[in-house]
């Protein structure tokens, strides 16, 4: 580990670490948004160490599109067990069911925007005040206009122009009635950042980042694995390769990279070399050049 900063990982961690505290002092009841991804991954570990000896003082809270990986349920369930964490599930199906969103239809149909309306539902159900979220600022142009507290308005909505100053680490985190914030304690964090801080504190993360064998298929760019929900053109024939997730989101919009990356040094030496970002892997931030800006707006993480 000698070869990467240590240092600068240690000061990320102290930086995160004292927003999740402020966080536990500032509101009445927060919850982690919880994906089974590895930036959410590394946000339980940290929510562990900032309150250790103590258990994590909020649930994780996690919306189930009922089109995850099978790899990431399996390892969210075995998290909260492991932690003793109380674990919260929003169901986009049960939203669809109750008529609250309409499934989308086609070949590149996919829950992932139907999120927003689970979240918000969740939210005003269980009546969370803050929602702390592993975004970071290097994902995405919409993700680096975010405060570590953003505000949400009563309908959940995010208004980049309305944001509070956060000057000095002064972070406010007031609001009326029916308000409520999301907090991104890893706003300063690279990609890098996130995979050496993993190799550094030798944490556990799905088997879905290791080079493995799956059926996937290829459209608009892009490898996708080929589950029985989605559709497919005749053109499109399913094969078997070597592929890795980058990034975790629902299996109809999580792009697979072709690699022999099957340890943590290697995906950290893949990350130094590629030209491709992280999330360009994503077909939902392909729908528009706004498209996590406008979602995000709406109430997205």
């Amino acid at each position: 580990m000698k070869k990467y900063n240590i240092n600068h990982l240690r000061e990320l961690e102290s930086e995160s670490i004292f927003i999740m505290r402020e966080v536990a002092a500032q509101f009445e009841k927060p919850a982690l948004l919880f994906s089974g991804g590895k930036d959410s991954i590394v946000m339980v570990h940290l929510a562990r160490k900032a309150f250790w000896p103590a258990k994590i003082p909020f649930p994780l809270f996690h919306i189930d599109t009922g089109h995850n990986f099978e790899e990431t349920i399996i390892f969210r369930d075995e998290l909260v067990k492991k932690i003793g964490a109380q674990l919260i599930v929003g169901s986009v199906q049960e939203s669809i069911d109750k008529g609250r969103v309409v499934e989308e239809k086609g070949f590149d149909a996919s829950r992932n925007l139907l999120q927003t309306v689970t979240l918000l539902d969740a939210i005003e159900k269980n009546k969370f005040d803050a929602a702390l979220g592993g975004g970071r600022r290097d994902e995405e142009k919409a993700r680096a206009k975010e405060r570590f507290f953003s505000h949400r308005d009563e309908f959940g909505q995010w208004d980049p122009k309305n944001q509070r100053p956060e000057l000095w680490n002064i972070f406010n985190g007031k609001k009326n009635m029916g308000e409520n914030f999301r907090v991104f304690p890893l706003s300063n964090w690279t990609e890098m950042d996130i995979w050496q801080y993993i190799y550094l504190d030798n944490i556990d993360i799905p088997d879905l980042y290791y080079t493995h064998e799956r059926e996937v298929f290829y459209r608009d760019g892009q490898w996708l694995a080929a589950a029985s929900f989605m559709k497919r053109r005749d053109t499109e024939e399913v094969v078997t390769k070597q592929v890795r997730c980058r990034t975790i989101g629902d299996v109809s919009c999580t792009g697979m990279t072709l690699s022999t990356a099957d340890n943590l040094e290697e995906i950290i030496q893949e990350i130094a070399a590629t030209r491709v970002t992280e999330r360009g892997g994503r077909a939902d931030d392909m729908r528009s050049e706004s498209a996590m800006e406008d979602r995000k707006k709406e109430g997205y993480f």
